[in-house]
């Protein structure tokens, strides 16, 4: 079998919701990129954790996609370097959603991996990170940025994002009340066709494997390629409806049933 790309989500596909790490999952990984195999984890998550999630795997991928596409990182030697970097002007999509969420509360990363949070960002890593006034967000090029409403469950979530009318900004919804925030245009999907691109690899042997609304143009480009997109059995039905296939959820190790398939084909 031709090596294939293969793409995968980190919450909710890798690890639990607690971040535990399924030893099934982390074997099969491994096996995978033993086979010769390219594994790239695509996350939302910043270059410290999807780092460190590889570390935790045991493998050392050539790439890695970070802040939802918005920074692809290339392996150096025994270190990842940026190769592609995107980022924007926050601030009016800052003003625009305190106004439409105003007991919200912010995080902003920039380019450096170094983040800036306004009080109330709970169960979020905020390691090299600072606590600051709302207005001090607005004055720095935005790698991503997470807002959080825990006010509201996700249906109603939805409906205020939705009539914000957000311009010039990609973003992707939680399963809890948290919002993503790209620069427009930038998503997995864009990240991973970088990552393809200096690869050689055509769409038709890219599997990607996610469970979130931030996988679903990942899913998408895939898919119109020719290749694979899997949907985490937890999935929201819009993923699922993006994919090509569906496995077991996370609880039931549905990545590795994934990977172990291509280890029984070859």
């Amino acid at each position: 079998m031709e090596p294939l790309l293969i793409g995968l989500d980190i919450d909710g596909t890798v690890v639990h919701e607690d971040d535990s790490l399924s030893p099934r999952v982390a074997d099969a990984v491994r096996r995978v990129v033993e086979a010769g195999h390219v594994v790239v984890l695509a996350t939302g998550r910043s270059q410290a954790t999807t780092e460190s999630t590889a570390v935790r795997l045991g493998i050392e991928p050539s790439h890695l996609v970070s802040a939802n596409g918005a920074l692809v990182l290339a392996r150096r030697g025994d270190a990842y370097e940026p190769v592609h970097v995107e980022t924007f002007d926050p601030s009016d999509a800052l003003r625009t959603i305190a106004q439409g969420l105003p007991t919200g509360s912010f995080m902003v990363e920039d380019a450096t991996g170094h983040r800036r949070y306004t009080d109330g960002m709970v169960d979020w890593n905020l390691d090299v990170a600072e606590r600051v006034e709302f207005e001090d967000l607005l004055e720095v090029p935005a790698l991503r940025v997470v807002v959080m409403s825990p006010d509201h469950e996700v249906d109603e979530f939805l409906e205020i994002v939705e009539g914000m009318g957000l311009h010039k900004v990609s973003y992707a919804i939680g399963y809890s009340s948290w919002l993503d925030i790209a620069p427009e245009g930038v998503n997995k999907a864009t990240g991973l066709e970088h990552v393809a691109e200096d690869l050689g690899i055509p769409r038709d042997r890219i599997l990607v494997v996610g469970d979130g609304r931030n996988d679903i143009e990942m899913f998408e480009w895939v898919a119109e390629g020719g290749g694979r997109a899997v949907a985490m059995g937890q999935a929201p039905d819009e993923v699922k409806a993006a994919a090509t296939e569906v496995t077991a959820d996370v609880q039931g190790d549905g990545l590795a049933l994934v990977l172990e398939g291509l280890l029984v084909r070859a």
